[in-house]
């Protein structure tokens, strides 16, 4: 099983969503992720979508996407060197006032912010890979997580193409 991360250039009109992820959900796939947002041009959307299947499993999403009307353009992102893609994490952490320099440094290698806090808790911004999301997390599971929002996946194809 591989992961793959489709970017969809997509009409920003009601109910794309619904079909995107209609399609999905009528063959049995799974979506990993899902992040929509305006573009540039407010007539179109950009969604990325994250799936995980074999290869002629992604394949046929791959196609069976750019059956839909709404979908404009589609592109597979496939590597760092092709790709930019990353993911935001907002996290709240309850912290003791011992704890805090702890946390802090923490935050401070991964270059995440602090963006709130309280007398008992932080809540940090953290935007990288999802490897560093994911390492980030690990480390800071000793701590109390309280709550804890992730975006997903968003991307773009690097240069002009």
């Amino acid at each position: 099983m591989s992961k793959a991360v489709f970017s969809l250039l997509v009409d920003n009109t009601s109910g794309v969503l619904s079909r995107i992820s209609g399609l999905f959900s009528r063959r049995g796939y799974n979506i990993d992720s899902l992040t929509v947002g305006v573009t540039e041009n407010p007539a179109y959307s950009r969604m990325t979508v994250v799936a995980t299947g074999d290869d002629e499993i992604l394949e046929q999403i791959h196609r069976q996407l750019e059956k839909l009307v709404d979908v404009i353009d589609i592109k597979k992102l496939e590597s760092h060197t092709t790709a930019v893609c990353r993911e935001l994490v907002l996290m709240k952490v309850g912290v003791e006032p011992e704890e805090r320099e702890q946390v802090l440094a923490i935050v401070n290698i991964f270059r995440a912010k602090i963006v709130d806090v309280s007398e008992d808790s932080m809540i940090v911004e953290l935007t990288g890979s999802q490897s560093k999301v994911d390492a980030f997390i690990r480390l800071i599971n000793g701590f109390t997580i309280r709550e804890m929002a992730r975006t997903g996946i968003t991307g773009l194809g690097r240069g002009s193409i």
